[in-house]
């Protein structure tokens, strides 16, 4: 079985690639700096429209369970999307190809029958990952001082 060529990366590299993508689309031939395949877990993006909702900003917010999967194989465009599964994300990395699509829904299903090693696999690789990462610590609940009303 052949292994996803897909790769996991951070907030802070997902924004460089987004900002990046952005400059490029003012020359006549962009040239990405890291094409390839790669799914953001726990972020999703979202648009904006500002200045009179002529300009269209994009943005990345932290989403539990949400993949945003980033496709710049070519090296000339960064197409990106969001997923709720990470099933979902691998599938359209792999065949360009939305569960949506109305001829995908039974390669949809074949494909993950096909794959489930590979996704058990890259499903593990994301549990290490996150196992990996340093706990934030949470803010401490500070105790409210309680003013009392004096009649």
């Amino acid at each position: 079985m052949s292994k996803f060529d897909i790769s996991l990366i951070t907030a802070d590299r997902a924004k460089g690639m987004l900002t990046e993508y952005k400059e490029q689309r003012k020359n006549s031939i962009p040239r990405l700096a890291h094409p390839g395949r790669y799914i953001l877990p726990d972020y999703k993006l979202t648009r904006r429209r500002a200045a009179f909702k002529i300009v269209k900003h994009t943005f990345l917010t932290p989403h539990y369970k949400s993949y945003v999967a980033m496709d710049s194989d070519n090296g000339h465009t960064l197409w990106f999307h969001n997923f709720g599964s990470l099933t979902e994300a691998l599938f359209w990395l792999e065949t360009g190809l939305k569960i949506s699509d109305t001829d995908s829904h039974s390669n949809y299903k074949e494909w993950v029958a096909k794959h489930t090693a590979e996704i058990d696999a890259f499903k593990d690789l994301l549990r290490e990952r996150k196992k990996a990462q340093p706990k934030k610590a949470r803010p401490s609940k500070k105790a409210s001082a309680t003013k009392k009303k004096i009649k």
